[in-house]
């Protein structure tokens, strides 16, 4: 598979970018990779796109609109089939793909979905028409665990994205923390990190423990979601996709007490190689492969 990417840039000091600028962004540098992806042009025969943050009614965000308007060109240049998908949706995907687990496309199973945008516990079903169709089950009520990640690094003077940083520096420290997590129901509250992390912080705690801190709550989140997930729909496959899972604390603790499946970390934070994998499924579907 080729692979094209580009992380669209953030000022230092700064936890994310406006929609305006992510627009201004994602237009300026899909040129370059455009012109990349046009090298190996004679190899595609469909373009996939995210053209929605995930499957549920009304999600919208503007960036999608340039993908899309991108790909529509792609497509009508090339005479070649184009498949619409979710942003979610193409985050899973990759997830299967890169844990060598395509063959749940076909079957019924448990995807988490955590990243700087959804903390999200999701019933992933075989779908004719999308591939895979996801039925959120439970949810973050405020803040979004990349989020967290986001500004406690930040916080930390680190750069972002901040996730391999915090992983890094959580590492180095021998802290241990009983942690109770937030929930309302099944979903998990996450606000609350950010201000004890500051807390920590004023109170002279070390860089190290402060993001261990944070991740330590992350893991505490995630595993009673699993937990909950499986009492109430039992023992289906589970599936960790997004970029909060590149975690190397939260992957080896997930590991340790369920039966799951990671993205490689170079697709934990990708879902364009997802759209690109429902798109060939799309096809194998119509008879074109």
């Amino acid at each position: 598979m080729h692979s094209f990417k580009k992380l669209l840039p953030v000022p230092d000091g700064q936890k994310g970018l406006r929609q305006s600028d992510a627009v201004f962004h994602h237009t300026m540098q899909i040129r370059d990779l455009i012109t990349e992806a046009f090298k190996i042009s004679n190899e595609i025969t469909a373009v996939g796109v995210s053209v929605r943050p995930c499957d549920n009614d009304g999600s919208y965000m503007p960036c999608f609109m340039v993908g899309e308007t991108v790909a529509i060109s792609v497509a009508n240049a090339l005479n070649v089939p184009l498949y619409r998908f979710s942003h979610q949706c193409g985050h899973i995907a990759a997830a299967l793909f890169s844990a060598d687990r395509l063959d749940l496309i076909d079957k019924k199973f448990i995807a988490f979905h955590f990243s700087g945008g959804t903390s999200d516990a999701l019933i992933v079903s075989p779908d004719r028409l999308r591939i895979i169709s996801c039925d959120l089950i439970a949810k973050s009520t405020d803040l979004k665990a990349g989020q967290a990640v986001d500004r406690a690094g930040v916080m930390l003077g680190l750069p972002f994205p901040a996730g391999q940083y915090l992983d890094k520096l959580a590492r180095e420290s021998t802290a241990e923390f009983k942690i109770k997590p937030s929930f309302v129901g099944n979903n998990p509250s996450f606000s609350g990190v950010e201000n004890k992390a500051e807390k920590m912080l004023k109170d002279g705690k070390n860089s190290n423990d402060i993001a261990k801190y944070v991740i330590s709550y992350i893991e505490s989140v995630v595993i009673k979601m699993t937990e909950n997930v499986l009492n109430e729909y039992g023992e289906l496959p589970i599936v960790y996709a997004g970029g909060v899972m590149c975690n190397s604390i939260i992957r080896e603790s997930l590991s340790g007490k369920f039966n799951c499946y990671f993205a490689k970390p170079e697709y934990s934070s990708d879902n364009a190689a997802g759209a690109a994998i429902l798109a060939y499924e799309k096809e194998k579907i119509n008879g074109c492969r």
